[in-house]
């Protein structure tokens, strides 16, 4: 009698789990990302006179608060999240617009890409990146047919993602604006467009992004010393020249955990956007192919997830999970081709690896969603599984 109790009670409320092999590659990336921080970071902090380790204990205040988000963000459910997706858009294009207030924004290196928290700069465009999957994934479960069917449904999130570019563009930040329109282009491709409709918006998109890459002055230099950084080593090569001898000095196996001489004053952004070169130097060939293998383990779970909860009906969740799968894979690529000269500079960060405040914290954020996702197709798949008569059931019920 007590046994059939339990047995009903844990049939009528099946339980999800956690996908293991999100957590550990992403706890296996975080824990890189807080070594190759400190190693990175301690001349740089050094020489600004705010103490050794400085950027140290600002990475571990950001990736604590991170933690602790991707837990709550982990336990809510999807379908709060769903339904209030429109909202979540909204709140992430007002974040972008407080860049331009006076007293709220904050202008650095002549951008305007940061909110003023007052303890903290927040790059608006980390949460924009987290609402906009949120949206695209509840656009791709409503308007499942139209997308689809029609060009119409396919040119409706592109221009939810043109409205977000064209703010971007205006701070300026060209990069974060390409990853954006990559992230929402395939996730409507995966969300079932056909290819000629996306053959049709390319005749007319490719040209303005062309023009949007070389309007710019500093855009176009940077282009220019990406094809040749050798012609000027000193000024617009120099940042990528730094790094590809930082590259070079780590062969194989690497230098040493620390013993890097490029990160002394001589590569810019050591700790932030060239992180990947000092691990280059330190760890070697070996350190590069671990790199790749964690985030390749990280981005093949998130994206086996999302597949087999799209193909198993828990539509919203598997394309978050794609989402955020295609977030971080797009990022880190970029970042890792930037450090190894076969895309020009961006100004990424390497996911849960570089130093960074708000970067870090929505990185976080958006693990929490994909594990989130595959909780939820766990629990569905315990829920189907449990719905299946076992042997024997007939005659029980008989």
């Amino acid at each position: 009698m007590f046994g059939m109790t339990t047995q009903a009670t844990r049939r009528s409320t099946p339980e999800g789990r956690y996908d293991a092999g999100i957590v550990l590659a992403a706890l296996a990336l975080a824990g890189l990302g807080v070594i190759m921080v400190a190693s990175s970071s301690i001349a740089v902090a050094d020489n600004q006179q705010i103490g050794p380790f400085h950027y140290l204990y600002r990475h571990l205040a950001f990736l604590a608060m991170g933690v602790i988000a991707a837990v709550v963000i982990a336990r809510i459910e999807l379908d709060w999240i769903e339904k209030h997706a429109a909202l979540l858009l909204l709140a992430g294009l007002i974040v972008l617009a407080l860049v331009f207030a006076p007293g709220i924004g904050m202008r650095v290196n002549g951008a305007r890409r940061w909110i003023n928290l007052g303890v903290s700069g927040f790059q608006s465009v980390e949460l924009a990146k987290i609402v906009l999957i949120i949206y695209l994934a509840s656009y791709l479960v409503r308007h499942r047919d139209s997308v689809q069917g029609s060009l119409l449904g396919v040119i409706r999130p592109l221009m939810v993602a043109t409205a977000l570019i064209a703010m971007l563009l205006l701070q300026p930040d060209f990069g974060s604006a390409v990853l954006i329109m990559a992230i929402t282009l395939g996730m409507v491709w995966l969300g079932g467009a056909r290819l000629r409709n996306f053959a049709l918006l390319g005749v007319f998109a490719m040209p303005a992004i062309a023009w949007a890459a070389i309007f710019e002055e500093y855009r176009f230099r940077r282009l220019k010393s990406f094809l040749d950084p050798w012609m000027d080593p000193f000024n617009d090569g120099f940042q990528l020249t730094q790094a590809l001898i930082a590259i070079g000095r780590g062969e194989w196996f690497g230098v040493g955990l620390g013993a890097s001489v490029q990160k002394m004053f001589y590569l810019p952004e050591a700790h932030t956007d060239f992180i990947l070169a000092v691990i280059a130097e330190e760890l070697g060939f070996f350190g590069i192919v671990l790199v790749l293998v964690l985030f390749a383990w990280l981005v093949g779970r998130g994206m086996r997830v999302g597949l087999r909860a799209v193909e198993s009906g828990q539509r919203f969740a598997g394309f978050c999970a794609l989402g955020v799968s295609l977030m971080i894979a797009m990022q880190a690529l970029v970042s890792i081709g930037v450090n190894l000269g076969v895309l020009p500079t961006k100004g990424l960060t390497l996911p849960l690896i570089s130093s960074g405040g708000s970067s870090l914290l929505m990185t976080c954020v958006a693990i929490g969603l994909l594990a989130r996702a595959s909780y939820e197709l766990a629990r569905a798949e315990n829920a189907a599984a449990q719905a299946i008569p076992g042997p024997g059931s007939e005659g029980m019920r008989g």
